[in-house]
């Protein structure tokens, strides 16, 4: 009489399914997000702008959940903290604190610095693809699936290798430094399948204006910043 629907008795199928939305979530698509974005990471984040997101994990959960255990899987199990800071102690201007310091912050904030660079990322691709009909809210929704994308590549690809490579500094160093283009084809990747109807050249040149924005807006901000020093100093 109080309006309730009629109830279901608890039985080990209610507690299997409250196990799976309390720890995993799995019934709001987190295994679903991550198969999609295996497959096709730009039509994914694609169809959840465009409206389809019954059965996709949230884009801004997601990146938490996958940049978070990326980190604890590549740290924590592989121990590849350590193992970089073996190879970078070859490095001699760089000092045992600051290595011990920068793989710490990495390993507990890694979650946090993915999510922090979202907003900032999402300003770049917003005005390299400016023209396209997204606004920037969308680009932090693409952002949130690219990097994503990332994670799982990495947790299944590059970790992987770096650990195997561990005791050949030559190839673990390859790995690390072929890390940037491997991001510029992967965003090339992600963009093609977000805008399929767009060239892949036209694709390519907007990714790399993407990554030339933040350097120019760099160089700019340090030649201001120089000027107001040396105009400081005269005075």
């Amino acid at each position: 009489s109080c309006g309730q629907k009629k109830y279901k008795r608890i039985d080990k199928n209610y507690i299997y399914d409250e196990l799976q939305y309390t720890v995993f979530h799995w019934n709001k698509g987190l295994l679903y997000s991550i198969k999609n974005l295996i497959k096709n990471p730009g039509k994914t984040a694609r169809t959840f702008v465009e409206g389809s997101r019954v059965n996709h994990y949230k884009p801004i959960s997601l990146v938490f959940v996958l940049s978070g255990l990326s980190g604890f899987l590549s740290f924590k199990v592989l121990g590849l903290g350590n193992i970089m800071k073996e190879q970078l102690a070859t490095n001699k201007s760089m000092s045992e604190s600051f290595l011990n310091s920068y793989i710490s912050f990495w390993t507990n904030y890694s979650s946090f610095i993915m999510l922090a660079f979202i907003p900032i990322i999402a300003l770049f691709t917003k005005l390299a693809f400016r023209k396209w009909g997204h606004n920037y809210y969308e680009h932090i929704v693409m952002n949130a699936y690219g990097l994503s994308c990332y994670s799982v590549l990495s947790m299944l690809v590059t970790y992987p290798i770096m650990y195997l490579s561990k005791n050949n500094i030559q190839v673990f160093s390859l790995v690390m430094n072929i890390s940037m283009p491997l991001i510029l084809v992967m965003m090339v990747w992600f963009f093609k399948g977000f805008y399929p109807e767009k060239k892949l050249t036209t694709i390519i040149l907007r990714v790399l204006a993407m990554f030339i924005l933040p350097i120019l807006c760099l160089f700019i901000l340090g030649v201001i910043a120089g000027t107001i020093i040396t105009i400081t100093r005269h005075k």
